[in-house]
């Protein structure tokens, strides 16, 4: 068969360790072969981004926003121990949070559901989608080392040059300070996204924050939801038979562990990047869970939910057999290529995307799967493949559904 041809490329961000050599292969077996694939590319990999002084990250947001469309491989968010192991000038922030920063909008992660593999939460029947806020809070932090005894305080100063003061700690000793904002723009920007994204799929939308704690912080994000949602939305969703409710975040765990699924939790960042790995955990793995951003202005930001699989890539470079699941990576891959059909009017495109979605499931279904899979599945003898065995596999049904 001949390759679909792309009109518009794709802002395509490599990764890093274990992740990155699933990319080179999701590439080479599952795509290129059958799209004539065009990208804008950016090395995202850490020493690439020590080099450039992470200038990259910023170069491949603005790429996104050019483009429309990008697809990112996981990457390192570097701690002291990576500074040492990979001779960094500095301690860099999240890429993640870099894309975010700059490209705003809404992060909704959802699980790949997969006939067979039970979530350990055995209620949850349908999926729970996660929309985590992109901007702002500690991927934005400024942080201090208090050396000694002394007094921090959070001070603004407006354009007047008036300032209004708070006191944050007096320090009797050493410790540590973190300044961390956001935005009403932005909360409003996260409100309207996940407002929307319910009416679209006809779900019920979940908040929760921790506004009896932080009475200003916290309370903001909760005020703005329901200011939205009373001037704007109130009405659609009585009319499209879905509710949007509040709650204390504390409050709303103990109701997600006792639904049955089927509704997006929203949560701000920090807070929906940890309930997102326990949702994807508790559904089967880490490995099967979807990851979009969404901006404002319609820029669309594809990855996996997971991080770099370091341990699986230590054993690559020794040279042995890895068991690595891409299921997430190739879901990113095949979401951009899926909306890069949506905005481009190239419906072959887009059948492609839903055809290499379903010969990942098909695969695991007929019984063929990665290790993580293999030990929580509850099918009868299921057949444990290595990382690149799996590929081919999904390769060999893929090529079943193009004919």
């Amino acid at each position: 068969m001949s390759k679909i041809q792309m009109k518009t490329p794709l802002v395509e961000m490599d990764g890093d360790e274990m992740t990155r050599i699933l990319w080179k292969l999701i590439k080479e077996e599952l795509l290129e072969p059958y799209i004539d694939l065009k990208t804008e590319y950016y090395d995202l990999g850490l020493k690439y981004r020590d080099e450039t002084d992470d200038q990259v990250t910023t170069d491949a947001a603005l790429a996104i926003k050019k483009y429309g469309v990008g697809v990112k491989c996981a990457t390192i968010t570097p701690n002291a121990a990576r500074v040492t192991e990979y001779g960094l000038k500095k301690m860099y922030k999240s890429p993640n949070g870099t894309l975010r920063a700059i490209l705003d909008g809404t992060v909704f992660r959802a699980p790949i559901i997969v006939k067979g593999i039970e979530p350990y939460v055995q209620n949850w029947t349908q999926p729970i989608t996660i929309a985590r806020h992109a901007y702002g809070d500690v991927y934005k932090a400024s942080e201090l080392k208090i050396p000694g005894a002394g007094k921090a305080e959070l001070v603004f100063t407006a354009e007047d040059g008036t300032e209004t003061r708070e006191l944050i700690h007096e320090f009797k000793g050493a410790g540590v300070l973190q300044g961390m904002h956001n935005l009403d723009k932005s909360i409003d920007s996260f409100a309207h996204s996940c407002f929307n994204y319910a009416l679209d799929t006809k779900q019920d939308l979940w908040f929760a924050t921790k506004d009896t704690i932080s009475k200003k912080y916290d309370h903001t994000f909760k005020d703005i939801f329901q200011e939205v949602f009373d001037n704007e939305y109130k009405e659609k969703f009585e009319k499209a038979g879905i509710t949007y409710f509040y709650t204390l975040i504390d409050d709303a765990v103990a109701r997600v562990i006792r639904s049955n699924g089927g509704f997006i939790w929203a949560c701000k960042n920090y807070d929906g990047d940890v309930m997102s790995d326990m949702v994807a955990t508790a559904f089967g793995s880490l490995s099967m869970m979807t990851s979009v951003l969404v901006s404002p202005e319609g820029n669309y930001e594809y990855e996996a939910a997971h991080g770099t699989v370091q341990r699986h890539y230590y054993k690559y470079l020794k040279g042995e057999e890895t068991s690595t699941n891409p299921l997430a990576t190739i879901f990113a891959w095949s979401g951009a290529l899926r909306k890069r059909g949506e905005l481009d009017e190239l419906p072959e495109l887009r059948e492609f995307a839903d055809k290499l979605e379903k010969a990942c499931i098909d695969t695991i279904e007929g019984g063929h799967m990665t290790k993580d899979l293999a030990l929580i599945t509850k099918m009868e003898n299921p057949v444990a493949e290595n990382t690149e065995n799996f590929i081919q596999c999904i390769k060999t049904t893929l090529e079943g559904l193009l004919k």
